[in-house]
């Protein structure tokens, strides 16, 4: 028995629609309909343009698909008024628009009360802050993050995929359902929050083919495409963000754990993404945007950092002047002169520094997920984007000590497509998809080459 099978994955800069075949033995992509996501910014609000996404969707579905899954970046949400009509287009994460109601959410739960119940860590774009700023709460009747917002408008069935929803900061990590003691505790509408639903449950039909939920958060279906061969693994999932941790069977809610800002997401069969974030590709794509350049031209720019000094500058790459957009390169320059490094004065030395502080940034995530969750880690797999990134890999290996495997690429759309097949009876279980992936995609691997006392002098300077 073969499948025809679409994953709609929708990227924060980017989406596609991809169309494969999948059987017990072979795991084939057949199709790729891309197309751009450009946020717009109105009246000084940051805004997707969530219908066009949506038009792009429709224009990469074809007829005669056995399923259809959608994921996308989590926490935004789209609100539906008591007749399902959109009211607005939904907010951008990078808008600054909860900075004024932070406080105010800590003083009605604190956040060490917020980090026991739903394992969140904090970043000031987590949907709960959202929803502190949101003007239209009052007429909304149902609140859906965006894959579930997109599975609506398809299927006209309403529910709330478990992985996003446990990146809202409103779920209730140990008991998977949403924590009704915090929504209470933040004067929102219990009604709007529909029922959760897990991976592989139906969603509704469109034009005749089933819609299957998926792990609609994408880091969640990329986690699920991780080739590993075996149990002590770490993970980046290294897009816009890099996502940096481990797998855990059950939430770690220390106080240890949130002062070092780790998150606890539901991925899937119960399964725990124990990560922090760590600011990833975004700081090399807004450098290429204000530099004028396109994607393209990454390429010559990394064999020109891969010959300058190693690890002369290096910035912290979760420094709150990287996340919203703008000239990049001004910004890393600044932060060089303020902490007394040389400032990177060519285009191949800013992505240099760029390069070291991302793998930076993994050493330091990786070893505290390790430490936090008492796991061990013989391979580092990375996936997604950066997985292309040979440079970026090789020097993950290198700051961290443990090989790294990279691949596969498309690993957010090859989860999606997984979960999809094994709801049709075409894989059996999550570790029988990994084996898959690892049997069917291609795979490059990076040994460590030492200068381990260079790493941690580097890791030094981001700590004085």
């Amino acid at each position: 028995m073969n499948a025809t099978i679409a994953a709609i994955d929708l990227g924060a800069s980017s989406g596609r629609v991809l169309t494969a075949r999948v059987a017990d033995d072979h795991l084939d992509i057949t199709g790729i309909h891309r197309f751009p996501n450009r946020p717009v910014r109105v009246a000084g609000t940051l805004h997707w343009d969530i219908l066009g996404l949506y038009g792009d969707v429709l224009d990469g579905l074809r007829p005669q698909l056995d399923s259809i899954g959608i994921d996308s970046w989590a926490v935004d949400y789209g609100l539906l008024d008591r007749d399902g009509r959109l009211i607005g287009n939904p907010v951008h994460y990078r808008d600054d628009r909860t900075t004024p109601v932070i406080d105010r959410v800590h003083g009605r739960v604190s956040p060490q009360r917020l980090y026991q119940v739903s394992g969140l860590q904090f970043l000031p774009f987590n949907t709960l802050y959202q929803l502190a700023a949101e003007p239209f709460l009052e007429r909304a009747g149902t609140l859906l993050l965006i894959p579930d917002l997109i599975s609506f408008w398809l299927t006209g069935e309403r529910g709330a995929e478990q992985t996003n929803a446990s990146t809202t900061g409103l779920y209730d990590a140990s008991r998977g359902v949403w924590s009704d003691e915090l929504i209470e505790a933040l004067s929102l509408p219990r009604g709007i929050f529909p029922a959760i639903r897990a991976p592989g449950a139906p969603a509704g039909v469109f034009d005749g083919t089933p819609v299957t939920t998926v792990a609609s958060h994408d880091t969640a279906s990329a986690i699920a495409a991780v080739p590993a061969t075996g149990p002590n693994f770490a993970y980046i999932s290294c897009g816009t963000w890099s996502l940096a941790g481990v797998e855990t069977t059950a939430p770690i809610l220390t106080e240890a754990g949130r002062a070092a800002n780790f998150t606890n997401e539901t991925g899937v069969d119960g399964t725990i993404r124990y990560l922090r974030n760590v600011m990833g590709l975004w700081l090399l794509s807004e450098s290429l945007r204000a530099w004028g350049l396109a994607p393209a031209e990454l390429g010559a720019l990394i064999e020109g950092a891969a010959a300058s000094p190693a690890l002369r500058s290096v910035v912290d790459p979760n420094d709150p002047a990287f996340l919203p957009p703008g000239d990049m390169p001004s910004r890393i320059a600044r932060l060089c002169a303020d902490t007394g490094q040389p400032v990177p004065g060519t285009k191949a030395e800013v992505v240099r520094c760029v390069l070291d502080s991302l793998a930076l940034g993994h050493r330091n995530a990786i070893r505290q997920a390790l430490a936090l969750s008492g796991q061990r880690a013989d391979v580092i797999h990375i996936v997604g984007g950066g997985a292309q990134n040979a440079l970026l890999c090789q020097l993950t290996a290198d700051a961290t000590g443990i090989p790294v495997v990279a691949g596969p690429v498309e690993a957010t759309a090859l989860g999606n497509i997984g979960i999809q097949a094994r709801s049709l009876g075409l894989i059996p279980s999550l570790p029988a998809l990994r084996s898959l992936v690892a049997a069917t995609q291609p795979l490059h691997h990076y040994e460590p080459q030492g200068f381990a006392a260079s790493w941690s002098d580097a890791a030094d300077r981001l700590t004085t």
